[in-house]
């Protein structure tokens, strides 16, 4: 079982047993819901997917897409899309309590990457926020 949830703890969500596929997904779509440059998904059968507290909030963000979030401090978890993906939950992977636990297996929709992001990882680093 992997827990997860909210930024504020609102919404709470359990997945039973493995994902189909951990995805870092770069459309145009999941970054204006975001606000990232991309996003985490990892892809679960519905019943594998069970909300545990709360209730999210549900936004129509396509004519089929569904995002699945917390009405009390927004936090994007959940996407579901019944003509493309039936049967099918994808949850944002940076949301389980402990999503170090489940790396990337392939970037997807790099059609629509931002292009400074295919040499993301290239850039320096620094352990914590850098002075000014």
């Amino acid at each position: 079982m992997r827990d997860g949830g909210c930024h504020c703890g609102a919404v709470r969500y359990q997945a039973s047993g493995e994902p189909m596929t951990n995805t870092l997904c770069h459309c145009s779509d999941c970054r204006g819901h975001a606000g990232a440059p991309m996003v985490g998904w990892a892809m679960f059968k519905s019943e594998q997917i069970t909300v545990t507290k709360g209730e999210p909030r549900v936004y129509k963000s396509s004519e089929h897409g569904r995002r699945h979030f917390c009405g009390a401090c927004g936090t994007g978890m959940l996407y579901t899309n019944a003509a493309m993906l039936p049967g099918i939950i994808d949850v944002q992977s940076a949301t389980f309590d402990d999503p170090g636990g489940l790396p990337a297996q392939i970037h997807i929709q790099t059609a629509e990457r931002l292009c400074w992001m295919e040499d993301a990882h290239l850039l320096p680093g620094v352990e914590r926020y850098p002075a000014p």
